[in-house]
């Protein structure tokens, strides 16, 4: 497959369509980044790399990050995470107060803000410095010891994160909740101001697309069925309210983030990242979800 044939027919097709999206303005620091930025970059299993774009420069990865944590959890865990979060996609907005008091304070998944605050709630249970261990997990599996949290964002996102406090609070109140609130947002903040670039993201999740294993040494990171559910996760639950539309329109697991990242993964075949900031109304890249519809459909291979 010659995907960087592929990859340059979609960014002619592409440089006339009408990004007419919004970029993010309630995390006041994603606001100031240059809503025109645009790129891809696509890693293969067989080792190959394919790019165009400002698929170099980092951004804040948001939501993207909650892969990550839950790869932790679910690593610390297993199976007695469920116990405390659901599998179903929400069918509501990612930070529903209404629905997480009508189901008890259980979260619908890991990846709405309600399942993500629990992930970090064990996160400060299991490890004395749990920021460090996130780290340390991003930069093994993405190959670079230099990828780190942004302070700004982190702080924009304490001075404005109300309703993520909020729901950390309702869940506590229901006993799902087993730290101080501080605590749990503090490392929920800085997860998702996790800088990296697309060519660092496609990198880090060839570990989904190869079995939980690092490429270049063959070393398990991730068990081979956690991996599997971990890609059911994202492939019914990465997209906000637009999962079941991304799964139509582009057949492969993947998240999303605010930051206008989106992740995807064909297993046993590539990952690939895209980054353009202008999201639609659900949230997500408007210039993404249609560039990897573009790349399934020129390819003809989807996990369908």
């Amino acid at each position: 497959m010659d995907y960087t044939k592929i990859l340059n027919e979609i960014k002619d097709e592409l440089s006339s369509f009408p990004n007419d999206g919004k970029i993010a303005t309630y995390i006041p620091e994603l606001s100031k980044v240059d809503p025109e930025k645009y790129g891809v970059h696509l890693h293969c299993t067989s080792g190959s790399h394919h790019a165009f774009g400002d698929c170099k420069e980092r951004f804040s990865i948001q939501s993207i990050s909650k892969v990550f944590s839950l790869s932790l959890v679910m690593k610390l865990l297993g199976d007695a995470l469920w116990d405390r979060m659901d599998v179903e996609p929400s069918g509501n907005a990612y930070n529903s107060l209404f629905q997480l008091e009508r189901e008890n304070g259980i979260p619908r998944n890991p990846f709405i803000n309600s399942g993500a605050l629990v992930l970090a709630d064990i996160l400060v249970s299991e490890f004395e410095h749990p920021k460090d261990e996130i780290l340390k997990f991003v930069r093994k599996i993405s190959d670079n010891a230099s990828i780190d949290f942004d302070e700004k964002v982190a702080q924009s996102e304490k001075e404005h994160g109300h309703r993520n406090a909020a729901l950390a609070n309702l869940m506590k109140s229901f006993g799902n909740i087993k730290n101080e609130i501080s605590s749990i947002l503090d490392i929920y903040f800085y997860q998702c101001s996790l800088a990296m670039s697309c060519e660092e993201l496609s990198k880090a999740f060839m570990v989904y697309a190869n079995e939980g294993k690092l490429l270049k040494t063959g070393e398990e990171i991730v068990n081979p069925i956690k991996v599997q559910r971990i890609n059911a996760l994202m492939q019914t639950c990465g997209f906000y309210d637009e999962a079941g539309e991304f799964a139509f329109r582009v057949g492969l697991p993947g998240k999303s983030g605010v930051g206008g990242g989106i992740v995807a993964v064909h297993p046993e075949k590539y990952s690939v990242a895209v980054w353009s900031p202008k999201l639609n109304e659900r949230g997500n890249s408007l210039l993404g979800m249609e560039t990897l519809e573009r790349l399934t459909t020129k390819t003809g291979l989807s996990i369908f």
